[in-house]
């Protein structure tokens, strides 16, 4: 019998509760009480500490089940929202957020619309029928998947943020102020200047499989336990 490392919230049953707090962290714990007291609470999951535990005791290894667990809790989000992840025209985005036993300041800043890539970002645009907002979201998760995940970021205190440099001189050139001036076009060229940014910074590319982000965010959110 494999170890439980993922509990599921969402619907009209979580998997976990209140008092599984050491287990859950205060987050997951008390998403998981809401969905059981009939708040409406959107569905997801939550990775236990025991995991974290695991990583750092194994040389940043996980359970060998994880990844499997992972997969079936998506499976169920997705039935339960009617969307798929990864879908190329109706795409479930997900946010990844990070959690501890107490309150850790510090940890690991949420990744929004998670599950954005070159293919889902059109389904978002047929859902939403607004290609700027589509783009927008688009650049907002290259820029913090960049930064919180990959490490593109300031390392010192008079260093400047890659991304908003880019975001300046794209605003000079187009003699504007306000980002919210730029256009669907603007926004999307500025996710592929992104791109290339992290690509010659870091000399790796942007990941556009959604389990890859997955993996990444879950990464991310481990490594910052040192922070």
């Amino acid at each position: 019998m494999h170890k439980k490392l993922v509990y599921y919230f969402g619907g009209k049953k979580a998997d976990g509760k209140a008092s599984l707090k050491p287990l859950l962290g205060g987050k997951g714990a008390n998403l998981a009480e809401m969905v059981n007291i009939k708040l409406p609470v959107p569905p997801g999951f939550t990775i236990t500490t025991e995991v974290c535990t695991h990583y750092y005791k194994n040389n940043h290894k996980y359970p060998k089940e994880l990844k499997l667990q992972v997969k079936a809790a998506l499976r169920r989000m997705e039935k339960e929202i009617g969307k798929k992840f990864g879908d190329k025209k109706d795409p479930l985005l997900v946010s990844v957020r990070s959690g501890a036993r107490a309150s850790m300041p510090g940890m690991m800043d949420t990744i929004l619309n998670l599950g954005l890539n070159d293919d889902t970002v059109h389904g978002l645009i047929e859902m939403t029928g607004n290609e700027r907002f589509a783009y927008d979201s688009y650049r907002r998760f290259v820029q913090m998947y960049g930064d919180v995940v990959m490490d593109l970021r300031p390392h010192t205190k008079d260093g400047r943020d890659p991304f908003e440099l880019i975001i300046e001189t794209k605003k000079r050139a187009k003699g504007i102020k306000l980002g919210t001036e730029l256009t669907a076009e603007d926004l999307k060229g500025l996710v592929l200047q992104f791109k290339i940014e992290i690509k010659n910074k870091l000399g790796r590319e942007f990941p556009e499989d959604p389990m890859e982000q997955i993996n990444g965010a879950v990464d991310a959110v481990f490594n910052s336990w040192m922070n």
